[in-house]
Formats: structure tokens, C-alpha cells, sequence
């Protein structure tokens, strides 16, 4: 277990590191010791980067950084750090320089974009009556009911942040696509994949919420990555 990377994960819009739950779980069955989840404030790409170039610098040694949904973007501008082994995308944003998850969201508008709404304070929810079927329609009710109640609101202006010098054109790349996911649409995480020429994409017939409702499969492609 020695040789093993630190493995740091990275949440997305509307929740936290606890939606890592399931994924950090089947990691440590496997032999994965040294699991770091970062908390970010989702207040500007550039807060959340910094946070997780933080906890990145905490560690003495390789890190494995794997993000899910908008934490992609995270890791795609915080990943140029030298002791940053390799990429892994989960159903996540992969923007370019001067690209934003916004900006990718209206090329190819997702699903369950209508059900994303502002409130008075300038935070987007996704409606909570409507969370199951648009974050998760493959978590059980009770899942998506907890999911849709702890929910972490992003300032809206986080969605126009602009990816300034994208790590992974200087890392290892692995990409998790979601078929069904509502959030992201598949044709938009397929185009972000293939032009990162990824070690590896699969595709999952998964929500958004691939790493809580299929961690064995997502956790499998963070092993690979891992172990390259």
C-alpha cells in the first residue's frame, strides 16, 4: 500500500464532500488508505481551486485528484501542482482556457437545466422536488431526498468562471461519461473527453450521480488510474 497515491476527491454544485460516501468506502476495501475529501466553498472557481491546491500541498507525496461534475473544473485548474499524478473526470466539467461550466452548459443545454433556479441571495438550487430526476434518477427516494435537503447552493457567478491554464493538458486524463445524466448533457462530457486525449473514457448508464449510485464502476476506473 505504500506505493499507493493519495487519492484527493473533489465534489461538485449542490453537495458536499459526503457525496463521495459510497466511492470512499469501496476505495478503502481495496487498499486505499490515504483518501482525502476537499470541502469546497463553491464561491468562485478560484476559492475552490485554492482550497483544493491546499489540501494538495498538505500531502508528502503523489496525488491522484478525481472530480466530480463542476469539480472537474476544480481539478482542471488546481492539478498543474507537481506532485499531481494524473486526472480522473466523473461525469464532470473539463472546460479549456477561457472556458466555463456555464458557457459548456448552453452549447448543449442538459435536461434538467429548467430546474435550476436562483434565489434572492444570488445561490442556484437545484428545486428540491425535482432533485431526484434531475441529479439522480437512479438513487433510491431516500438517497435523493437527503441529497436534495443538504444541498450546496453555488453563487451563480461561479457558473461563468473561466478555466485560466488547464491542468490536464499536462497530466493523465480518465473520464467517467454518464448516459443519462440530466445535469451535464452525455454529448457535451463525450466532446470534453475525447479532446483531452484520455487514457481511458467509459460510459456508464448512470445519472449525474454516478458516484453514489455505481461507486464499484467509478471506483474502478480511480483504481486503473491509480495503478498507471
Amino acid at each position: 500500500m505504500a506505493d499507493k497515491p493519495t487519492i484527493v476527491l473533489v465534489h461538485g454544485f449542490w453537495g458536499g464532500a459526503a457525496h463521495w460516501s459510497k466511492a470512499i468506502l469501496e476505495l478503502k476495501s481495496r487498499g486505499y488508505d490515504k483518501l482525502r475529501a476537499v470541502e469546497n466553498p463553491l464561491t468562485s472557481l478560484a476559492d475552490d481551486a485554492e482550497r483544493t491546491r491546499k489540501m494538495v500541498r498538505q500531502v508528502d507525496g503523489p496525488v491522484l485528484l478525481v472530480g466530480h461534475s463542476y469539480g472537474g473544473a476544480v481539478i482542471t485548474e488546481a492539478g498543474d501542482l507537481p506532485n499531481v499524478t494524473g486526472l480522473v473526470y466523473i461525469a464532470a466539467f473539463a472546460p479549456d482556457a477561457g472556458e466555463s461550466p456555464g458557457g459548456i452548459s448552453q452549447e448543449h443545454p442538459p435536461a434538467a437545466f429548467e430546474n435550476i433556479v436562483p434565489d434572492s441571495d444570488g445561490y442556484l438550487w437545484v428545486e428540491p422536488e425535482k432533485f431526484h430526476w434531475s441529479f439522480g434518477q437512479d438513487l433510491t427516494e431516500d438517497e435523493a431526498l437527503v441529497m436534495a435537503v443538504t444541498q450546496k447552493a453555488p453563487l451563480a457567478s461561479t457558473f461563468g468562471d473561466n478555466i485560466t491554464a488547464p491542468a490536464w493538458r499536462n497530466k493523465p486524463v480518465w473520464y467517467q461519461v454518464s448516459t443519462g445524466d440530466r445535469m451535464i448533457h452525455p454529448d457535451n462530457e463525450r466532446r470534453m473527453a475525447a479532446r483531452m486525449n484520455p487514457r481511458k473514457v467509459i460510459e456508464l448508464d448512470a445519472s449525474h450521480a454516478s458516484l453514489a449510485s455505481q461507486p464499484k464502476a467509478v471506483v474502478d476506473l480511480i483504481d486503473e488510474a491509480a495503478n498507471a
